[in-house]
């Protein structure tokens, strides 16, 4: 489904990734994983025991344009090309309402969830454009069209990754690239069922069924899907 495709993923070593990772590689993409961390990366590779030349594992500040610009260019000096590209970096404040939180909360969370994407799609953008099957996937929640008093800087930070992502996507009108948006309301990692085997999570989505998802978006079969939202959204 995804043979002889390169597909980068930004954030890749948190609670979603390595399902990613494991979803993608084995519909037969090469996967360039990055994250802050090298020793999760390496884990990775060692859990899923990847080929060697079908992964690329490194640590990456993406809060930094020229450093998030120096991974594509490494990774299309290593495999030719980029096909794709997954932005799950994450990350959250909140519980407070709008007039008492603390607005650093917003100043967090406008980096990780906002100027990561924006430094990653400028990166990537022209080998995005110039594939065969350009795909870029930003996971998001349903926050961004909802949000909530006690979750404003959140929500708000979540809105502009997405409205990034819709102008991505109006510009890749004409090509053969498309940008969409996976949409969740909370994600049920493998480590939450672990720590809490008893406990019912109805409101959560499966991280594999949102890598699932993701592996569809990155196929033929959504080529004609773009500037979309993909809710994935559980229970209520």
């Amino acid at each position: 489904m995804l043979d002889d495709r390169v597909i980068a993923i930004a954030g890749a070593g948190g609670g979603l990734g390595p399902l990613v990772v494991k979803e993608l590689a084995e519909a037969g993409a090469t996967v360039a994983g990055t994250d802050r961390s090298q020793e999760a990366l390496d884990g990775i590779a060692a859990d899923l025991n990847i080929p060697a030349e079908r992964w690329d594992g490194r640590a990456v500040d993406l809060l930094d344009e020229e450093a998030a610009r120096a991974w594509c260019a490494a990774l299309v000096e290593r495999f030719g090309r980029v096909d794709g590209l997954v932005h799950l970096v994450g990350g959250w404040r909140g519980g407070e309402p709008l007039h008492e939180a603390p607005l650093s909360d917003w100043e967090l969370l406008h980096d990780l969830l906002v100027r990561t994407v924006q430094h990653t799609t400028r990166a990537f953008h022209d080998q995005l454009a110039a594939s065969a099957a350009g795909r870029f996937i930003l996971v998001s929640s349903k926050q961004a069209q909802a949000p909530t008093n006690t979750n404003a800087a959140y929500a708000a930070a979540k809105a502009a990754a997405e409205a990034w992502t819709l102008a991505l996507a109006d510009g890749f009108e004409g090509s053969a690239a498309t940008a969409n948006i996976v949409v969740v309301d909370a994600i049920l990692t493998p480590r939450m069922r672990e720590e809490d085997p008893g406990k019912e999570f109805p409101a959560f989505t499966p991280a594999e069924d949102i890598a699932a998802a993701i592996a569809f978006l990155a196929s033929d079969a959504a080529k004609k899907m773009n500037g979309q939202r993909f809710p994935l959204t559980m229970g209520r």
